[in-house]
């Protein structure tokens, strides 16, 4: 079999291969393998497996597209300018630029566009313009996730330092030591937290965060698409009574939202903050987007009169086998850790000519060797704080 370059299976969980000793296994490929695989030949040996093709019931081919630029919106600061430059920015995004020109205009905004777009910037330029005019302004970032705060943090860090001004920014949540706490809370100019912690550690402690309140000019809302239904229901009863102190304190927040592409953007952004939101949407989207193949896969019916269908974990381990056995580095979506596991499990039982023990050794989730402090790995599909 040929060697993979990588697999990775993601709920929270990466699931990486070790470095192979690929000279030793030249003897075991047929002489279909080779070098030059690549995705390529894998959709088209996809095309090719009639057992595979069966169970695909649309496939839809998405042109690549170049980026679109637009200029920085008139009044950004110039110390912002200088430090996008040295980090080699020398243009925006067009919804970047549209989202950033709202957001200085001072009205709410949601950046609603695909992953890996840069929506980042869509509402950290802003929050800094705000905090750079404004030497006693706050802001707040809420994240479904603790990691992801964690991830975030590190992001917004390399752009102050690239600003060459001290704008302290902290994560407070359930990881926080008691004794960084005061002092997040006293001196953090931004502060980074979770809808659980602001309200359970936050707004029930609102006195000792008087001067935060007083000083909040901005509240950013991450991966908005996160907050629907009932769960939804109660984030929204909690920024409701987040806006209720900060006006007993004298503030008003902007609040700056981002999300993955939805169908209702506006209203779910409406109905959170209970504002008009100006919403900039996946059709002003100017990131650049390589070519994609979209895959509609039905897993095969066992019981056409009970419907019941092979399991959707089997069937993704099936096709992970396929890509990786034409080089291609795959990524896996799971639900569940249990799911994860599983499937890798599977795919090391069924991997042919390989030791077991050595197919084990391969694939190892890197969350287990990662350490709490640079990672902090959520196994669940809902927010812990």
């Amino acid at each position: 079999m040929r060697s993979p370059k990588g697999f990775a299976a993601l709920d929270g969980v990466w699931l990486e291969e070790r470095p192979l000793q690929r000279q030793a296994l030249d003897g075991m490929r047929g002489s279909y393998y080779n070098h030059g695989m690549s995705i390529e030949s894998a959709l088209q040996g996809l095309r090719l497996e009639p057992r595979l093709m069966r169970n695909v019931v649309h496939w839809v081919y998405l042109a690549p597209r170049p980026a679109q630029h637009g200029p920085f919106p008139d009044g950004l600061d110039d110390r912002l300018r200088i430090a996008l430059g040295a980090r080699g920015l020398e243009a925006l995004y067009t919804h970047q630029t549209l989202a950033v020109t709202a957001a200085l205009r001072g009205e709410h905004v949601a950046v609603v566009t695909p992953a890996a777009s840069g929506k980042t910037l869509c509402y950290n330029l802003p929050v800094l313009q705000r905090l750079l005019a404004d030497p006693g302004a706050r802001a707040l970032f809420l994240y479904p996730t603790k990691a992801l705060a964690q991830d975030q943090r590190a992001e917004l860090n390399d752009l102050i330092q690239a600003l060459g001004i001290p704008l302290p920014c902290g994560v407070y949540d359930g990881d926080t030591p008691s004794s960084q706490r005061g002092r997040i809370r006293d001196a953090a100019r931004i502060v980074l937290s979770n809808p659980d912690m602001l309200h359970a550690g936050i707004l029930p402690q609102h006195t000792r965060w008087a001067t935060f309140f007083a000083n909040l000019r901005a509240v950013v809302i991450d991966e908005m698409h996160v907050y629907r239904g009932v769960f939804g229901s109660h984030v929204a009863n909690v920024l409701r009574r987040l806006r209720r102190i900060c006006r007993f304190y004298g503030s008003d927040p902007q609040f700056i939202l981002a999300s993955a592409t939805i169908a209702n953007p506006d209203e779910l952004a409406e109905r959170l903050v209970e504002a008009p939101v100006t919403v900039i949407g996946p059709e002003q989207d100017g990131a650049p987007q390589g070519e994609k193949h979209v895959l509609f896969y039905n897993p095969p019916l066992l019981d056409p009169a009970l419907g019941i269908r092979r399991s959707s974990s089997l069937e993704a381990a099936g096709l992970a086998a396929h890509f990786l056995e034409h080089d291609v580095q795959t990524i896996i979506f799971a639900r569940t850790r249990l799911t994860t596991e599983l499937i890798l499990s599977h795919l090391r039982e069924t991997e042919p000519g390989r030791d077991p023990a050595e197919s084990h050794d391969r694939h190892q989730p890197s969350a287990i060797r990662h350490q709490p402090l640079n990672r902090k790995w959520t196994t669940s599909p809902s927010w812990t704080r």
